[in-house]
């Protein structure tokens, strides 16, 4: 789950030797989605836009398990019975899902979906669930069970009733086929911004970077640093508005799927890659590992960042993040 106001842009909206900043706000996959790009007028900006509009609704009708008709719908229906033969892109999409759960030991985890609904956080919850439904809460989960079929391009979750879900990935995907068409058609700069995943690339009207600061979510109004954007993405996994305290200990909206319990100790985590879709995904797993072993993780991938919030308010970077130089 994002918090779009974890993480915001600093836009300078330039008319600069024929070029227009055009932007658009609107809700798209059930959450906020900015779309922002460089254009010689209004007119061309707009149809930019519009050819973003489209790649996202293309892709929630491939990848949403909400809609009933989608190949990843399917093949939640299909669990325990048979293969389900799904696009190329579906196919490739799920396969490299799979490859950050082996590399974050299952902190991250697209059977997350399979998870019984047992952890409350609209302040209804009273009392910890037993340690026996949070055990029975994540029977079902477990990427392993995911077979894929190369030559046949199908999809098969080996276990009735288990599912899969792109929702910690699907977004960061969504990001960068829209950079990638975009920039296909002509469009040589731009942001989008789809629920805090942020992909940006060329430079604004002026020549500068396109820029991102971080929040403090303990503090909105403070800022850790500002950063340049540089055909790269950053993401930010928060759960600093939605979580349970219980006996002093602060759970998070974000569930462990290897044990059922709340991930606890990080109230954000903001990633910085080459490509959203791995900022995204490595967020949420970064996020359930913990402060320690995500930073740890991070510091052995080449071209991966990341800033972690403690629940304490204490502030953790990767090595080679250097705050002082961006604040």
């Amino acid at each position: 789950m994002k918090h779009f106001s974890i993480v915001f842009i600093f836009l300078n909206v330039i008319l600069m030797q024929g070029q227009n900043v055009v932007k658009r706000k609107t809700i798209m996959l059930g959450s906020p989605f900015e779309m922002t790009v460089v254009a010689n007028d209004s007119l061309q900006g707009n149809l930019y836009i519009d050819q973003a509009v489209a790649e996202v609704k293309r892709i929630e009708n491939l990848i949403s398990d909400w809609i009933p008709t989608t190949q990843i719908s399917t093949v939640n229906q299909k669990a325990g019975i048979e293969p389900v033969k799904v696009d190329r892109e579906v196919f490739e999409l799920v396969e490299r899902a799979i490859k950050i759960s082996q590399l974050t030991s299952g902190a991250f985890d697209i059977s997350y979906a399979s998870m019984d609904k047992i952890w409350k956080f609209d302040g209804s919850m009273t009392a910890m669930p037993s340690e026996e439904a949070i055990k029975n809460s994540v029977a079902k989960v477990g990427y392993q069970n995911i077979i894929l079929n190369e030559n046949k391009s199908t999809l098969f979750l080996k276990n009735k009733g288990m599912k899969i879900g792109l929702g910690g990935i699907g977004q960061g995907y969504i990001a960068d086929k829209i950079k990638a068409l975009l920039v296909q058609n002509g469009c040589q700069s731009g942001i989008v911004n789809v629920s805090g995943d942020i992909f940006a690339w060329g430079k604004q009207p002026d020549g500068k970077p396109w820029t991102v600061a971080i929040v403090n979510p303990m503090n909105k109004n403070k800022v850790f640093a500002t950063f340049p954007l540089e055909d790269s993405a950053v993401e930010t996994s928060g759960s600093y508005e939605k979580f349970v305290t219980f006996n002093g200990k602060r759970y998070s909206h974000i569930i462990d799927p290897r044990t059922g319990y709340p991930a606890s100790g990080i109230v954000s985590v903001s990633v910085f890659a080459k490509t959203t879709e791995l900022a995204d995904a490595l967020a949420t797993g970064i996020f359930v590992l913990g402060v320690e072993v995500g930073l740890d993780l991070v510091n052995q991938i080449k071209g991966i960042e990341c800033i972690i919030v403690d629940d304490k308010g204490g502030v953790h970077t990767s090595k080679n993040i250097d705050l002082k130089k961006y604040q």
